[in-house]
């Protein structure tokens, strides 16, 4: 019986184990369907090499990985290991088919309701609450299983003890596993990031002073010609053309002098208050013109060290995008400030069009907009302001419901 339940652990660390060797360093990310086939495969291992007791009742560990995926990855993920799951039991047959399948139909529609929510917690609500849902199903199964005894005699208490504890201690030292996956995968994204935000901070400084000045004098120049009375309309044409690209090359660069590091001379110790009013004033008319709403709610008590310019420029590029994600039909943007267990968090919400998941792993790349025009500077100047501060950036987007920024700055 031991064997057998180690075999089972074996079967349950399978896919934890490939996840680590394919996925830890970012090939097949985002693939959903290989996790599908990895718990399916460990699913249909456990149910054919189960575990057989004395008593003559047969046990397995096959519901903790679908449960881990209907928890995970939610209805969608999970649908194929219920197929797979019940075609498997059927082949198997025997005595309790008919309760596999009633039972799995049962954990199948209930599980995954609570995925968005799980998904939501922390680290260690999530292995609680995994460790909670499959406590619940182990009762859930005892107690169809009971209806095979005459009476509930010690052995049944026994085999109760043993399921609940087995399914316990192994769905928690999985999600140990799968949580450690998870924080290793964020950590090395952030550090990736990190070093990308560093190299393009000591380059822009250099680089973008040298380009900003051929750049006003060439507009200098191109001022003086364009109030010739010698030059035709077609050459006037052509002029303002320039002028127009040369604003635009400006603001690029003036951009880019937005990696450097903070300036001496404009930091101070404060509590972001003003630099929130400031950001909200300069884009009030900008939202009314397009029919959007900006409500504010500050509740932070405590004060940092930041470049005050640097903040100003991350909190108007925020909200702007916020203001023209709404720009079809209006809406609301949302700013909160609070401050917890000393930090402070920043909330910023709005109503529009949203992103996919795609687009929210791409934010902050360099170059990468979805707008038309965009150069995509303007949200990697955002997130290298708050990993400057040693702060995080959350996102929550769903395509045409809106987007939430959550960005937690340490004290």
């Amino acid at each position: 019986m031991i064997e057998a339940l180690l075999l089972n652990f074996l079967f349950l660390l399978f896919p934890v184990l490939l996840y680590v060797v394919f996925f830890e360093n970012g090939i097949y990310h985002d693939n959903k369907v290989i996790p599908i086939i990895f718990s399916s495969i460990s699913m249909v291992l456990c149910m054919t090499f189960p575990i057989k007791l004395e008593s003559g009742f047969i046990v397995d560990l096959r519901y903790i990985p679908f449960i881990l995926i209907a928890l995970f990855g939610g209805y969608k993920m999970v649908f194929p290991l219920y197929i797979i799951l019940n075609i498997w039991r059927f082949f198997i047959g025997g005595a309790g088919t008919i309760e596999s399948f009633v039972f799995s139909t049962v954990i199948f529609m209930i599980v995954p309701l609570i995925s968005r929510k799980f998904l939501q917690l922390n680290t260690q609500k999530r292995i609680s609450c995994a460790v909670l849902v499959s406590i619940c199903t182990s009762i859930f199964y005892l107690s169809t299983l009971s209806s095979f005894f005459h009476e509930l005699t010690t052995e049944y208490w026994l085999l109760s003890f043993y399921t609940l504890t087995t399914h316990a201690i192994v769905i928690f030292m999985i999600m140990i596993l799968i949580e450690r996956i998870i924080s290793n995968v964020k950590s090395r994204e952030r550090f990736l990031h990190s070093e990308r935000l560093n190299v393009i901070g000591e380059l822009s400084a250099s680089v973008a002073h040298e380009i900003r000045n051929p750049l006003t004098v060439t507009n200098g120049f191109l001022q003086l010609l364009n109030e010739s009375s010698t030059i035709t309309s077609e050459e006037r044409m052509y002029i303002d053309f320039s002028l127009k690209e040369l604003e635009r090359a400006e603001k690029i660069v003036s951009d880019y002098l937005a990696f450097a590091k903070p300036q001496s001379a404009n930091m101070i110790y404060s509590n972001f208050k003003d630099e929130i009013e400031y950001a909200k004033n300069i884009l009030i008319p900008y939202a009314n013109m397009n029919q959007v709403n900006i409500q504010s709610r500050f509740q932070n008590s405590l004060n940092k060290n930041y470049d005050k310019y640097q903040i100003r420029q991350c909190f108007i590029n925020l909200f702007k995008n916020g203001i023209e994600a709404m720009k079809e039909s209006g809406g609301t943007l949302n700013i909160d400030i609070w401050d917890e267990n000393k930090k402070i968090f920043f909330k910023i919400t709005d109503t529009g069009i949203g992103m996919t998941s795609k687009e929210v792993a791409y934010l902050g790349k360099p170059y990468f907009s979805n707008k038309i025009e965009g150069t995509g500077l303007g949200m990697l100047m955002v997130y290298g302001t708050i990993n400057e501060m040693k702060g995080e950036i959350e996102v929550e987007s769903e395509k045409g419901k809106g987007t939430t920024f959550v960005i937690t700055i340490p004290v």
